[in-house]
């Protein structure tokens, strides 16, 4: 599931691509994808004669901002964005296609369908699911080492399913959890509550220094990820533990092990990070 570096790369990709570009009409060609309206009929009513004002993200969704209304949308595991000139074939797997005045089209397509959008009038957005309840954005002046240190606090689970819960912090997954970890020498099976006040300023300034790395870096191309222009994140040749179960650690050579937290696969140095 691309995390925010990625949903951020395809943000700033499709803000080039489409922003002062007009709505003629909307083909919506699988209807469950569109969560509000429940009718994708008014979806696609809505939207005509609107213009594409901007492009924003909170966590890891992406927030079409038109004339009156905001589009939120997520990629779920396989979700694409790609501007085509309406004369080119649509491509399978293609579910819903915003025609733009211009004789060019914006496509979503997605292999797994499990991609979400729900259309709010402009400003309610963040007042209703699924934005309502998510926590401080990384890169904002809301994420503090106070706020990190009074959410961990509160929970005895163990700091990676804590990290994950986008409560605690929006648009970390599984791949930025466990560099964020590894690289401020944290097991992933500690308890959140049981960290120090060091660990915790420490934690905080890797969560911000990986996620900035990684969205400089274009993200990481892991499965099928690519940005709105076709292009892949090199983020991945960064990578110190995910996808390196039994490579040496790059920092003291130790192999790397995996193990399954909370449900997810969770590759740690045992010399590195290990668990006090």
């Amino acid at each position: 599931m691309p995390e925010l570096p990625e949903v951020e790369t395809v943000r700033r990709t499709l803000e080039a691509l489409v922003v002062g570009k007009k709505i003629e009409r909307v083909t919506v060609m699988l209807p469950k994808m569109i969560k509000l309206p429940q009718e994708s009929a008014q979806f696609r009513e809505a939207l005509i004669g609107q213009e594409i004002k901007g492009i924003g993200r909170r966590g890891k969704f992406l927030i079409f901002r038109t004339t009156d209304f905001s589009l939120v949308s997520h990629l779920r595991m396989e979700g694409r964005y790609g501007l085509f000139n309406s004369d080119e074939p649509v491509a399978k797997h293609t579910h819903v296609i915003f025609h733009f005045d211009d004789g060019t089209e914006l496509r979503y397509s997605d292999v797994r369908k499990f991609g979400t959008m729900h259309l709010f009038e402009k400003g309610d957005e963040h007042k209703e699911q699924p934005l309502a309840d998510l926590g401080p954005e990384p890169f904002s002046d809301g994420f503090t080492v106070k706020d990190l240190k009074i959410r961990l606090a509160k929970t005895r689970r163990n700091i990676k399913t804590t990290l994950l819960d986008q409560r605690v912090v929006a648009g970390l997954g599984n791949i930025y959890v466990d560099e964020t970890l590894f690289k401020a020498k944290i097991h992933p099976e500690r308890a959140a509550d049981s960290l120090t006040d060091e660990e915790i300023n420490v934690l905080h300034q890797k969560i911000i220094e990986t996620l900035a790395e990684a969205v400089e870096k274009g993200g990481s191309t892991v499965r099928s990820y690519v940005n709105s222009l076709g292009q892949i994140g090199m983020f991945q040749l960064e990578l110190f533990v995910y996808g390196r179960r039994g490579e040496d650690c790059r920092l003291c050579k130790t192999p790397l092990e995996r193990i399954v937290v909370g449900g997810r696969g969770t590759v740690f140095c045992p010399v590195c990070q290990k668990k006090e």
